[in-house]
């Protein structure tokens, strides 16, 4: 209990204003202004971050930007392939809807065999080199 009455002693000691009965003492006005110099250092330091957060802010906005218009043109550029290989697919099933289903099975089973034929030259070309 002794330590709580000499810190509040302390305490009052510290934060006191410096009143007297006459009046302010000279104390009061020099912890004035040097209250008012410290907060004239915090305001000259926050006004510095808020300039700072101004600037950052700033070049988010920028990136963000860029970036949609990169988005957009991407998306520009999807619709208009995508157009394409619409177009492509639709000649390609007119293609086959107009031939017969013989004439169909015949470029099908030939393709395979064309396949078969490059893949296993190239293979064997492969073997004959290496060894």
């Amino acid at each position: 209990m002794s330590y709580r009455r000499e810190n509040r002693g302390s305490r009052s000691g510290l934060f006191d204003d410096g009143l007297e009965e006459g009046g302010l003492r000279a104390s009061s006005s020099y912890s004035h202004e040097i209250n008012e110099h410290g907060n004239d250092r915090a305001m000259d330091t926050l006004q510095d971050r808020v300039v700072f957060l101004k600037r950052l802010t700033g070049d988010i906005h920028e990136e963000v930007e860029s970036h949609n218009r990169m988005l957009d043109g991407m998306g520009n550029r999807m619709d208009i392939s995508r157009g394409l290989m619409s177009g492509t697919m639709d000649r390609f099933k007119m293609v086959f809807e107009k031939k017969s289903s013989r004439r169909t099975c015949t470029l099908a089973v030939f393709f395979v065999i064309s396949f078969t034929i490059v893949f296993y030259t190239i293979r064997f070309v492969r073997y004959f080199m290496q060894g």
